[in-house]
């Protein structure tokens, strides 16, 4: 038990650590110089709980599903497939926002180099970062992430023990509640910040590879992920606390009008960098230890940022490209598609753009705010709401995130605080209509059924009319329910496919159990079965693509006699560009399992043959039963 304790322990200051990115480290600081303590901790308390509320919720889902320590892997496995892109695009962002950060708000303001060499300055100064984060990355790795994030938080820990003690005093006497200076911030006000920060921090953790790699590890390791990350949530609120404070303190030395920059490109006054400015014009003498401490502090924080950002890629990409079947991926290298330094390339060529651009730290922000929010709000609905289990609207999700992103991005320019509330709060109205709309449908649809059967013992024209129904969604769908228990054309339980049949005397071998090869007879059949169920209008005479079995592979667990009612189970398991693949379940009368399997399908055309990638009608068809 002690063991596990210090186990979440090393978990929750890993957690901290990688949480601790551009987004966590500078805006605190911003946030204190424009809107004092209130500010600080409406920035700090929703950052927090939103990381006790991943590992919370997450353990939740590792408990709901089988497969013991695996379970939440096997659970993420197919719960990131339609949210592939998104998640990559939440880490390459979050990457390069966190090196535009540093290099922008701690090197810069430095004025190391200046001149014409201030370009190649700032590209060497890029590139030893990611380099840094990719070799701490590649030499942990996810089983001694905690290991190396331990040692470097106690370093940290030194770091923000030589700051304090630096200080005399940290917190200063004139912190106040509101702003230190109401003019100096020309922009949005708090309000306007408040539901952007509560929606975009509580949620934000649920698109963070980062932290569902952690967390499947936690499980793996039989370790508590709620605890692990109360544990992050606490440490990590602390470090904000420490950094605002910080900030409040520069501020109660006077002189703060003489900090951050004044010459944006949107004209309000940012003050990322105010810290690293004041330690900057101290006299050599009362410096001290402080650069070298305060410096090392941001260093950590972003290192174990970007190690965490290359061994999540690394895993991530490994899972998602390496083993596709993809023609044109499959061209590439394999070894080149898992690494994590083509995307380490592509985020340092965005913060070069955005350190050229002079863009602020903000315009990055303006993502996890309200283009990621409908898509984080949908993951968390389909790890809990059944009825959110349809297929992704992608195009929809896309149109709505990017409209909502622009909303907020004029609302913020434009100083329109309505406008940057809206633009936050459109994707969750929209998420929540998508998951009550389909459930609400879905209550109609079997309140009505139920109603109409009642009926039907009463008034004779509804029991006509239910029939009738009867009969048309018959053939349209499937068989209902008869007497015995099994559809005779077979019926859906969940995602599976169910047909049931009696074996009986012509399916058995001399010794009067079924013959082998009889089962995969059965699995053949409840697969044609279940394409007629899926794609009523497939015509032989007018189709362009055929359905040809690829591999077919069983393993037989018992065996079944004559009159046994044989059940066959049958989903769709997979599928890439090109193949699908069909797993299978075979159940006898005392519901024991006699046999399981997968097959995989590929699809021909009927002119020639030819391999063709998987038709649209075969993706609308099965898409709902994945």
């Amino acid at each position: 038990m002690n063991f596990r304790w210090i186990n979440s322990l090393l978990w929750g200051n890993s957690v901290a650590l990688a949480w601790m990115w551009g987004l966590g480290l500078f805006f605190s600081v911003q946030m204190t110089f424009m809107f004092g303590l209130r500010g600080l901790l409406l920035f700090a308390i929703p950052n927090a709980l939103g990381l006790m509320g991943f590992g919370f919720l997450t353990q939740i889902v590792a408990r709901r599903h089988a497969g013991g320590q695996e379970s939440l892997a096997l659970f993420f496995e197919k719960f990131s497939k339609p949210f592939r892109l998104i998640l990559y695009l939440y880490q390459v962002i979050a990457l390069a926002l966190t090196v535009f950060a540093l290099t922008r708000y701690l090197f810069d303001p430095l004025k190391l180099v200046t001149g014409s060499m201030m370009p190649l300055y700032l590209c060497m100064v890029v590139f030893v970062v990611l380099a840094a984060g990719c070799l701490f990355g590649e030499e942990f790795g996810i089983q001694r992430i905690k290991i190396g994030h331990g040692i470097l938080g106690g370093l940290l820990l030194a770091c923000v023990a030589a700051v304090l003690f630096s200080l005399n005093p940290l917190i200063p006497e004139n912190l106040q509640w509101g702003p230190v200076l109401p003019d100096a911030w020309k922009g949005p006000d708090l309000f306007a910040y408040a539901i952007p920060l509560l929606v975009g921090l509580l949620v934000g953790p649920w698109l963070d590879l980062q932290h569902w790699q952690r967390a499947v590890q936690i499980h793996r390791e039989n370790t508590s992920i709620r605890m692990s990350y109360m544990f992050g949530g606490v440490i990590f609120f602390l470090l904000l606390l420490f950094h605002g404070c910080l900030a409040a303190w520069v501020m109660s030395k006077g002189g703060v009008d003489s900090y951050g920059n004044k010459d944006s490109l949107d004209g309000f006054r940012y003050a990322h960098q105010m810290v690293v400015q004041y330690i900057d014009r101290l006299d050599a003498g009362s410096k001290g230890l402080l650069p070298v401490a305060y410096f090392s502090f941001l260093g950590i924080c972003v290192l174990t940022t970007l190690d965490s950002g290359y061994v999540a890629l690394k895993w991530f990409l490994g899972a998602n490209l390496g083993k596709s079947q993809n023609l044109l991926i499959g061209m590439l290298p394999k070894r080149l598609l898992e690494s994590p330094i083509p995307t380490f390339f592509l985020v340092m060529l965005i913060t070069l753009v955005a350190l050229v651009a002079k863009l602020e730290l903000e315009y990055f922000m303006v993502f996890y705010a309200s283009f990621f929010v409908g898509y984080a709000s949908l993951a968390i609905a389909r790890c809990f709401v059944p009825n959110s289990q349809q297929p992704l609207p992608q195009i929809r999700m896309f149109s709505l995130a990017s409209i909502s992103l622009v909303i907020f991005a004029f609302g913020y320019c434009t100083d329109a605080d309505s406008l940057l509330i809206l633009g936050s709060m459109l994707p969750l109205i929209y998420v929540a209509w998508l998951v009550f709309n389909t459930d609400l449908l879905r209550v109609v649809t079997e309140k009505a059924g139920e109603v109409l059967e009642a009926a039907a013992h009463e008034i004779p024209a509804i029991k006509t009319i239910t029939k009738t129904a009867s009969a048309i969604s018959a053939t349209q769908v499937s068989a209902p329910m008869p007497q015995d228990a099994h559809a005779i054309s077979g019926h859906f339980e969940g995602k599976w496919f169910v047909y049931s049949l009696i074996a009986t005397y012509q399916d058995t071998n001399s010794v009067g159990n079924v013959y082998f090869g009889m089962y995969g007879l059965f699995v053949g059949k409840t697969r044609e079965l279940f394409f007629n169920s899926v794609m009523p209008d497939f015509d032989l005479k007018t189709t362009k693509f055929y359905i040809l079995t690829r591999s077919f592979e069983h393993k037989f667990v018992r065996e079944s006699r004559e009159f046994d009612v044989i059940t066959v189970k049958i989903r769709v398991a997979d599928f890439n560009r090109k193949f699908c693949t069909l797993e299978h379940q075979i159940f006898g009368s005392d519901n024991e399992l006699l046999g399981k399997g997968r097959q995989s399908l590929l699809f021909v055309s009927s002119k020639d043959y030819g391999l063709l990638d998987i038709p649209s009608e075969v993706y609308t068809a099965f898409m709902p039963h994945i």
